[in-house]
């Protein structure tokens, strides 16, 4: 039995999605081969990075209690540093999320009565409480402890207001300026490392003193540098997305400037111990692993989110970033305009998931977020963001936000079974 024969006898893939698949699949050879050029890029600086830091069988060996002279923790973080052309780097499994990693960042540079600016609008809807925009006062958030916070919105053509932002800075004495690489759940672009570097170097050159902190998530190895070899002073991001390659179970890492780093090894333990104890448990070779993974992994789900786009142009749908343009993160929005057509899509590619694909997702509320949230996440490791899955707010346009796709085989699945759902349920 062939591959289209077995679609649709084990899927139930009619002869029009599997043309649909197809014929977007052949206009991508170009958008390809330019993922697979930066997914070699990423690899030779890896390795490079392994070999400068001496990476050794050593570096796997677990240590308990207080961690102390953890050999292979110390030496990640050099890798680290190295591969992102930062100074220095702090990647630990006991970051639970990308939030607290970015909340870690936050709260170690910021002290009572500094002002910061978030120039690309409003930021991830996890990191509002942690601001204080949202939530209960009392709660421990930036604005319970007397830290001022500005929100710059991005121009119509989601460029900087680089206007406003010189009023700010100007204006407000600025300790930290808060820069989101990827769109989130917004319908602007997602911002290139260059791009980044452009806003550093404007806000530099009017107050050198202010640091540019980087919400990296979803941006690890699509581009050829990271932030930090453009200046930026901090970026972090998940172990459970890009860098982590699906491998690591769990963690985060920040990297950039040394002594912020120390600052924010003081935040993740306390003044005093800083970086020098933490356990790893055994955990060091999956986020070795998952970092050697990382740029061919982050190229699968490129080649995903490509394919996706062009399958939903073809549709008729407005998609974000296009399957033409050069991407800087994995994440896809397609703007589906119903929210039977975001519930369908989202079922579909549960059906597409390696685990739980017998599950249905529905709408529900979910920790950190204003509005309800429909989430397709059939992933290995819980909440994985570099697995395939896709989610969206149950608000209009009812944009779905697909990412991740640890293989392009078993990630295609997925997308041929969203447009199958919705086929099935007469919306296409």
């Amino acid at each position: 039995m062939g591959k289209e024969d077995f679609l649709k006898t084990a899927f139930g893939v009619s002869v029009e999605t599997l043309n649909i698949i197809k014929d977007a699949e052949k206009s991508l050879s170009a958008q390809f081969s330019h993922i697979e050029e930066i997914a070699e890029l990423g690899s030779f600086k890896v390795m490079k990075a392994f070999a400068d830091n001496k990476v050794s069988s050593e570096c796997f060996v677990a240590s308990s209690g207080y961690g102390t002279d953890d050999f292979g923790r110390d030496t990640l973080d050099k890798v680290y540093a190295e591969v992102f052309e930062a100074e220095d780097a702090l990647v630990r499994h006991n970051f639970i999320s990308g939030t607290h990693t970015l909340s870690t960042m936050l709260f170690a540079v910021l002290r009572p009565g500094d002002t910061f600016a978030a120039i690309t609008g409003k930021p991830y809807d996890t990191l509002e409480e942690v601001i204080g925009i949202t939530g209960k006062r009392g709660g421990g958030s930036l604005a319970d402890f007397g830290i001022n916070y500005i929100e710059i919105d991005l121009l119509p053509n989601s460029e900087p207001d680089y206007e406003a932002i010189k009023t700010a800075l100007t204006e407000n004495n600025l300790k930290a300026v808060w820069i989101q690489r990827s769109k989130g759940y917004a319908d602007r672009k997602t911002f290139s490392s260059s791009q980044i570097g452009e806003m550093t170097e404007f806000i530099k050159g009017i107050s050198p003193e202010t640091l540019v902190l980087v919400d990296n998530c979803y941006g690890e190895f699509v581009d050829e540098k990271e932030p930090t070899a453009y200046g930026a002073d901090l970026i972090g991001g998940s172990l459970i997305k890009n860098a982590g390659a699906s491998i690591a179970q769990t963690g985060g890492y920040i990297a950039g400037k040394k002594e912020l780093i120390e600052l924010c090894a003081n935040r993740l333990s306390s003044v005093g111990i800083g970086r020098e104890n933490g356990a790893t448990l055994g955990l060091n070779k999956s986020l070795y692993q998952g970092f050697f993974f990382a740029p061919h992994i982050v190229s699968q789900a490129l080649k995903t989110a490509t394919l996706c786009a062009a399958v939903f142009e073809k549709l008729g749908y407005e998609t974000v970033p296009s399957s033409k343009e050069v991407r800087h993160d994995i994440v896809q929005a397609i703007k589906l305009k119903t929210p039977d057509a975001l519930t369908a899509f989202c079922r579909g590619i549960q059906k597409g998931s390696p685990i739980d694909a017998y599950v249905t997702p529905v709408p529900s509320y979910m920790p950190g977020y204003s509005d309800d949230v429909i989430m397709a996440a059939g992933a290995f490791n819980q909440g994985s963001s570099i697995e395939l899955s896709a989610d969206g707010p149950m608000r209009p346009p009812y944009s779905v936000y697909m990412q991740g796709g640890v293989t392009y085989e078993s990630a295609k699945l997925g997308i041929i079974m969203a447009v199958q759902e919705m086929k099935d349920k007469g919306i296409i």
